[in-house]
C-alpha cells in the first residue's frame, strides 16, 4: 500500500527525519511511536503532502506521490486525522462530516448555485456517505448537534468520521487518543479495531505504547529522526533500544515511561 524510502527532512539544519524507510501492507494497522521530537508528525506530513522531503521517495499503490499536492493525495484516497481538533463551528456534526467528501465531488459553483441535477445527485450521495460514516463512528445520536458542543472524545470520533466520508484507502491518525479520558480512549480503540476488521489500512501515531500495542499489527519506532526498531508490538516493546529511547527522553511523561518499560 505504502512504501517510503530514505525520507529526509530538516528544519534550519536540524534533521527531523534522516533516511527513514518503511513499507505498509494493504489492510495493516501500522503503529508509529517514539518520544517527543522523534519525527513522527513530520513523517505523517510528508506522507500527506503537507511537507515536502529534502530527499527520498514515497510510493502509494505503486505510484510515486512525493510530488503531489495534499489535495491530489486526498483524491487518491489518503486521509489524515490531525492531532488538533479541527471543526467547522456553527455547523452540525452531519455538516462537518459531509465536508470530508469534497475531494471527489465534481459539480462547480454555478451548478451548486443553480441546483442543477448533478449537484443534487452528488449532495444526496454525500449525505448518504456522511450518515454511514457517522454511524460507523458511533455518533448517530449526535448528527444534528452543533459540532463544538460535543465532548472531546466525540469530537475526535467526528474527525475520524469526516475522514471516512472520503472513503479512504489509507487513513493516517496523528495522536487521536491524546487528552481523552479512559472511557473515551476505549471507545476510540473499539472504533479503530472495527475499521481494522473492515480491512482499512491505517497508520497510527501515539505516545501511549499500550494503546498502540493493543491495535497495531506492526510498529515502527522513531527516535531523533531515525528508525530504531520495527516489528510486532510485543517484540518492539522488549527491544533495549526502544526502552532506552523512552526512559532516556527527559521531555516525556512518567506514564509514557511506564508504558515503554511495562509493554
Amino acid at each position: 500500500m505504502l512504501k517510503a524510502e530514505q525520507l529526509t527532512r530538516s528544519f534550519g539544519g536540524v534533521y527531523a527525519l534522516s533516511d527513514v524507510s518503511m513499507s505498509v501492507a494493504e489492510g495493516e494497522l501500522r503503529g508509529v511511536i517514539g518520544p517527543n521530537g522523534a519525527g513522527k508528525s513530520t513523517l505523517f506530513s510528508l506522507i500527506s503532502g503537507h511537507l515536502s522531503p529534502d530527499r527520498g521517495t514515497i510510493a502509494y499503490r505503486g505510484q510515486r506521490i512525493d510530488g503531489l499536492s495534499p489535495h491530489d493525495r486526498a483524491r487518491l484516497r489518503i486521509s489524515i486525522v490531525f492531532q488538533a481538533t479541527r471543526l467547522f463551528q456553527g455547523m452540525t456534526v452531519l455538516e462537518n462530516v459531509m465536508v470530508g467528501a469534497h475531494v471527489w465531488s465534481r459539480h462547480g459553483f454555478a451548478e451548486a448555485a443553480l441546483r442543477l441535477p448533478r449537484h443534487r445527485r452528488e449532495e444526496r450521495e454525500i449525505r448518504r456517505r456522511a450518515t454511514d460514516a457517522i454511524g460507523r463512528a458511533g455518533l448517530g445520536d449526535w448528527a444534528a448537534a452543533r459540532a463544538e458542543s460535543l465532548p472531546l472524545g466525540q469530537q475526535r470520533s467526528l474527525q475520524v468520521a469526516r475522514a471516512l466520508c472520503g472513503e479512504p484507502r489509507l487513513l493516517l491518525l496523528d495522536e487521536p487518543a491524546s487528552g481523552l479520558r479512559a472511557g473515551e480512549r476505549e471507545a476510540l480503540a473499539a472504533l479503530l479495531g472495527q475499521l481494522k476488521a473492515d480491512g482499512l489500512t491505517m497508520m497510527l501515531i501515539e505516545h501511549d505504547v499500550g494503546f498502540v500495542s493493543g491495535l497495531a499489527d506492526m510498529v515502527t519506532v522513531l527516535d531523533l529522526g531515525k528508525v530504531i526498531a520495527e516489528g510486532p508490538p510485543g517484540q518492539v516493546s522488549r527491544d533495549p533500544a526502544v526502552i532506552a529511547a523512552y526512559i532516556g527522553a527527559g521531555t516525556q511523561t512518567g506514564r509514557e515511561q511506564g508504558h515503554a518499560a511495562g509493554h
